[in-house]
This record gives C-alpha cells, structure tokens and sequence, in this order.
C-alpha cells in the first residue's frame, strides 16, 4: 500500500503522497471532493493523482532538447507513449517529508538530472478552515546557469453544469504533436473565452492562455460550491485540459511558462522561463479556496 499523509483544517483535508511526486491523492470539503480523488486502493500512475507538482518545467520539450548559453543541452522522453520529455521529473520522484504538523506539511527533493538539471525543490502545503495553500520552489544545483519553470496541475471533478471563469487576453492554438502552433487573442475563439462564467467546450481542449491576471474559479452548479484559485505573479500562464464532455475531470493548470518555451524563445512575445543561477531560486503559490 502507498504510503500518504494527511493534512486537515476543520472541514478541509488533503492527504499527499510523497513517493509520487509529493503530488495530493484527495483535497476534500467534508465528504466533497474538490480534487478528483485518486482511485480507491491507490495508484503507482502519478496522473491518477488529484494534483501533480511540476519541476523543473512544465509540460512538453521538442527538439530532444534545448540550446542554452550556446550549448544543447539532450533530454529524453520520460513517459511511455510520449515522444517529448514532459514536465521535468518532481512529479513522478519519491520526496522527502520535512515536517508534519495537523494542518501544515514541508517535503523536498534533490534532484541530479532530468539532462542537466541539479536542483532541490521543495513543496509547502497549509490548510486554513477555507483553502488550500501551496507554495513550490526550485534552486538550481548546477553549475551553470539554466532556464527553470514551475507548475500546479490539479485534476478537478468536471460536472455537467461545471462553468469557468477565468480572463486571459490570448490563447495558444495546439498542433496535433500537442506542440504550440501560435497565439491568437481570445475573442476569435469565444468557446474558449472565459472572461465571464462560461460552460466548459464540449470538444477537446489542450491549451495554454496568456494575459491572466492569476485568478479563476470553477463553480459546480449541482453542489452548490465552488473554488477560487489564486495563483502568484510567477504563475502568469494557466493550461486547460479536458479530452471532452464525457470526461469527469478539467484540468487548470496555473504555471510560469508557455509550452515548449525552451524552444520559443524568439517565436513568442509570452515565455516565462526563469533564468537561474547557481544557487537561485525561483518560488510560485497557489492558493485555493473554497466558495
């Protein structure tokens, strides 16, 4: 049985898996899910967890790599199926618990790789009576310096009457190797414009939005309830995630950089990445609360 620990704050709980990822298994409001919860009996697949964290980037790199500094730097694929390596290693790595308290939990990682990426990183998760709060940081180990991204990637039940709300100004269209193609604004494509609460598409959708000012929320209308997400100035891009209407999850995914901004550097206005260091740091939160 995988071994999880548990967080709770009056009606509030969380329970963390530290050998996959540190990622959550449940984020609860009484007997609600605010999470899709990780099937019963567990799971060894990280993305049957209710939230991953996502370290040293987010989601895909083409190419086999990256140029940095004039040097490539190769990175292979990292999941079965996947031709592209896809964000970085912490969320399927076994951390270290730092500290357990009632409502507060600290784990680490020290990493040495994926490629040339050394760094330790390093998840704090509080409860209050209300929300959620999540703060990531990554400080890079290496010798060099290297272009690093964080991201928060929550699976959320998806109901028949789920709406969203969530301004941004543009949207990246996606090839079919789930590549960015490029960014258009919002208002041409009105299915997928979230400045008002709106139905969730009935299609596919697998895209990355840009000019958000880091808040949204999801709202379940059959429950009554609903969630706010605060995401920090570091997390200026949000991703959203749903194959369909048959699916039962939508994933909001706040993060620091575009897909494939190792890649793109000169193709987007938008970016993100953090060039880091050795010995800095980069730190993005996250705070979700229950309406």
């Amino acid at each position: 049985m995988t071994r999880t620990i548990e967080i709770r704050n009056g009606d509030l709980s969380a329970e963390i898996v530290p050998s996959l990822g540190a990622g959550l298994a449940r984020f609860d409001h009484g007997r609600t899910p605010l999470f899709r919860p990780w099937p019963d009996g567990g799971s060894t697949n990280p993305f049957d967890l209710a939230c991953n964290l996502l370290v040293p980037w987010s989601n895909r790199i083409s190419g086999g790599g990256f140029t940095f500094d004039n040097t490539f730097h190769e990175l292979l694929p990292n999941l079965a199926g996947e031709p592209f390596p896809i964000h970085g290693n912490g969320f399927s790595s076994a951390w270290d618990v730092d500290s357990l308290m009632p409502d507060k939990a600290r784990l680490s990682l020290i990493s040495e790789g994926p490629g040339p990426y050394r760094y330790r990183a390093e998840v704090a998760y509080a409860l209050t009576e209300q929300a959620l709060d999540l703060r990531l940081q990554v400080l890079n180990r290496a010798p060099v310096r290297l272009p690093f991204g964080l991201g928060i990637h929550p699976w959320l039940p998806r109901t028949a009457r789920t709406t969203l709300h969530a301004p941004a100004s543009e949207v990246c269209l996606e090839l079919p190797s789930h590549l960015p193609d490029r960014f258009e604004a919002v208002a041409t494509r009105p299915d997928w414009d979230f400045a008002t609460p709106t139905a969730l598409p009935s299609g596919w959708i697998n895209n990355a939005f840009a000019g958000w000012a880091g808040v949204a929320s999801l709202c379940w209308p059959e429950q009554n309830r609903g969630l706010r997400i605060e995401a920090s100035p570091a997390l200026s891009f949000y991703l959203i995630y749903s194959p369909s209407q048959a699916s039962d999850f939508v994933c909001f995914e706040p993060v620091s950089h575009v897909v494939d901004a190792h890649n793109r550097g000169s193709v987007d206005k938008w970016n993100g990445l953090s060039v880091l260091g050795p010995g800095e740091s980069l730190v993005a939160s996250c705070r979700f609360t229950v309406m």
